[in-house]
């Protein structure tokens, strides 16, 4: 027998019972609980086991309404979905539909990363996103924007001529959409599709002097530096160990170990991931003769602070960053022909070109990554050997570029 409206609306619960169920058909039933309260449920079999589903309280959920759910559950069963499985997956669903726009979901995404990120990488991240994103797309929902939607708001910022913003925009842009697939936001990710949609990126390469006549002139031009001996010191050991400028010029006694030929530059001071900052290895930088010469010398001078170059207004704090490009100019050497970063290249090139070294020795002592298999490995105590041996070499080759000798084979370690 089934249930009326009328049945419905008098339905209660007999004195001295928790609860009183009403039978309609299909195996819907109207509870009614002591307190007078009643509520839809369907009874059904799921992989052999007996289950109910909540269809909704009564007279909010009307009796010809709580059949309609009915129906409809059992029709998703009789296709092999459970009712209660898939109603928790829309509510997930549902739980994501406030706050799936792009903004809400690029600033979950960077309260997530920012903690692994340097400050100031994060610092930009959002910024961009700020600026560039946010004000067009920030409002829309993720699943909605498309990637020609997108491409009109990479190309706001490419008309202002913000070429490299515009490229970083795209992969950030990436970032957050493949964090909206992860949890559910959306299906897709159109960043990827606008590749080659852009201008290119005019790449401009810090200045370097990469033959050897020229580089062997910029030596004898930094021996007869006449400025202060520390600024003298650390453009040779920037030649000599190619090193980051900011390492060159936060060097600190305490890392040096004149006996053992080494520099140990902390995970900390490398150019790295917070997480390899915290946990990685130190940078080790075997020293040449000539290099050693170089800070023995220093020593008398300012071996009795912490820093090898410290700066002439406070030995409390390193050298400037910009002390080493101005004895470049006051060298007569231009932004445009020679950088303290171009050491950088000069050595990586001409040991290369002139010298046969194996690139992946030269990369492990520039603390360049290397990804593949081998991963960090030229990092690692056995490779030492390798890179002292390299670090001689170029030294000698140094000593003959400056002696106006352009060297026709490998300098004699």
């Amino acid at each position: 027998m089934s249930l009326t409206v009328v049945g419905c609306k008098n339905a209660s619960c007999p004195a001295g019972k928790v609860r009183q169920r009403f039978v309609d058909s299909g195996g819907l039933y109207l509870e009614v609980s002591a307190n007078e309260s009643k509520r839809w449920f369907w009874k059904y079999y799921f992989a052999g086991k007996e289950k109910r589903l909540a269809l909704g309280s009564y007279p909010d959920v009307s009796l010809k309404a709580a059949r309609s759910e009915r129906d409809k559950a059992r029709n998703l069963n009789q296709s092999g979905t459970d009712p209660v499985q898939a109603r928790r997956v829309t509510k997930l669903q549902n739980l994501h539909r406030a706050d799936d726009t792009f903004e809400s979901v690029a600033r979950e995404f960077y309260r997530i990363k920012a903690s692994g990120w340097s400050k100031k990488y994060g610092q930009r991240w959002i910024e961009r996103m700020e600026k560039d994103a946010f004000p067009w797309i920030g409002t829309l929902p993720l699943e909605k924007i498309s990637a020609p939607l997108l491409l009109q708001t990479l190309r706001r910022v490419e008309a202002r001529g913000a070429q490299e913003t515009v490229h970083t925009l795209r992969q950030t842009a990436g970032q957050v959409f493949r964090f909206g697939i992860q949890t559910g936001r959306c299906h897709s990710n159109p960043a990827p599709d606008l590749h080659g949609a852009l201008k290119p990126v005019n790449v401009k390469h810090m200045a370097a002097i990469l033959e050897p006549e020229p580089a062997g002139k910029l030596l004898r031009e930094i021996t007869g530096f006449s400025g202060q001996p520390t600024t003298r010191g650390a453009l040779i050991l920037s030649a000599l160990l190619f090193q980051r400028p900011h390492n060159i010029r936060m060097m600190e006694w305490a890392h040096i170990d004149l006996e053992a030929a080494r520099w140990t530059i902390p995970a900390g001071d490398m150019k790295r991931t917070i997480d390899k900052k915290l946990n990685g290895r130190p940078h080790l930088v075997p020293l040449a003769r000539q290099a050693m010469q170089v800070l023995r010398a220093l020593h008398p001078v300012t071996g009795h602070g912490r820093y090898v170059f410290p700066s002439l207004l406070t030995g409390e704090r390193p050298m400037s960053e910009n002390t080493l490009r101005a004895a470049l100019r006051r060298m007569g050497y231009s932004n445009d022909e020679m950088t303290p970063h171009g050491f950088r290249a000069m050595a990586r090139t001409i040991m290369v070109e002139r010298l046969n070294v194996n690139p992946d020795v030269i990369e492990a002592q520039l603390a360049h990554g290397k990804s593949g298999p081998l991963g960090a490995a030229y990092d690692r105590a056995e490779f030492m050997e390798q890179r002292r041996n390299m670090m001689q070499q170029w030294a000698n080759y140094l000593d003959a570029l400056q002696g106006n000798t352009v060297a026709r084979q490998s300098a004699a370690i």
